[in-house]
C-alpha cells in the first residue's frame, strides 16, 4: 500500500475523531453543568456498554464447552474477582486476558 492510499484515510479518521471529542466543548461552551439526561446516560451508558461487550464476546460459548467457553467464562470470573479485589480496571483486564490465553494454550 503506497503512502497516497494510506494516508487520506488516516488523516480522515483523525479529524473526524478530533470532531467528536470536541463536539461536547463546543456545544457546552459557557456552561458550568450539563443537562441532568446527560449526566444520568453518562452514569448509566458504560455499564450498558460492558454489558453489550460481555454478550458479544460470549456468543459463541454454547458451541464448544471445552474449547471456548471453559476459557471464555474463567477469564470473565477472573476479570469479575481481580476488579472487586483491587478496583483496577487494567489489571482486571489485563489478568483476564492472561487467564484466557494460557487456557487457551493449555487446553
Amino acid at each position: 500500500m503506497s503512502l497516497n492510499e494510506f494516508l487520506p484515510p488516516v488523516l480522515l479518521a483523525a479529524a473526524i475523531t478530533f470532531f467528536l471529542r470536541a463536539l461536547p466543548f463546543l456545544i457546552f461552551h459557557g456552561e458550568k453543568r450539563m443537562p441532568g439526561w446527560l449526566e444520568r446516560l453518562g452514569q448509566a451508558l458504560p455499564s450498558a456498554i460492558m454489558a453489550v461487550l460481555i454478550v458479544y464476546c460470549l456468543k459463541d460459548a454454547g458451541t464448544d464447552l471445552r474449547g471456548v467457553a471453559l476459557p471464555q467464562f474463567l477469564a470473565v470470573g477472573v476479570v469479575a474477582v481481580t476488579y472487586k479485589w483491587k478496583h483496577q480496571t487494567l489489571f482486571s483486564i489485563a489478568a483476564g486476558t492472561l487467564v484466557y490465553m494460557i487456557l487457551l494454550a493449555n487446553l
